[in-house]
């Protein structure tokens, strides 16, 4: 029988919500640094996470618990491979050694990551499977 700790998911489905406003990059253009939230990142990314984020808090409001635990481990996935793929990206833009230099300089995670990483985690452990003794 699945078990949802409900405080933990709401606050970790709320963290997962804001943090996608929050900066995630902190960008420096010309002389000044500018930070970007995850739509001026990436719209794909953007519409992805938030998607996975809507499909999720409906499978916790409807109590179908085993849709929201598998849920809960893709999007902890996805917020892994979202990382990876953006730090890849910016480090890996031009395929020049010396370009890629000057924009991995240039671009820098901001605390965004941190609040999403958080709310991931928290709706990973809101989840726990538990035996029935009869």
């Amino acid at each position: 029988m699945l078990i949802v700790s409900k405080p933990m998911a709401f606050i970790g489905l709320i963290l997962v919500f804001v943090a996608g406003f929050c900066p995630i990059l902190q960008v420096k253009i010309i002389f000044e640094w500018v930070n970007w939230g995850l739509y001026k990142t990436d719209v794909r990314l953007f519409l992805i996470t938030y998607s996975l984020i809507a499909i999720t808090a409906l499978c916790y409001f409807i109590r179908q618990l085993k849709a929201f635990r598998l849920l809960t481990r893709v999007f902890f996935i996805w917020v892994l491979l979202m990382a990876a793929a953006v730090y890849f990206k910016s480090t890996h833009y031009f395929g020049m050694k010396i370009a890629d230099n000057l924009l991995g300089k240039a671009i820098h995670f901001q605390w965004g990551w941190i609040i999403l990483a958080i709310g991931a985690i928290l709706l990973v452990f809101s989840v726990k499977k538990e035996r029935l003794d009869a």
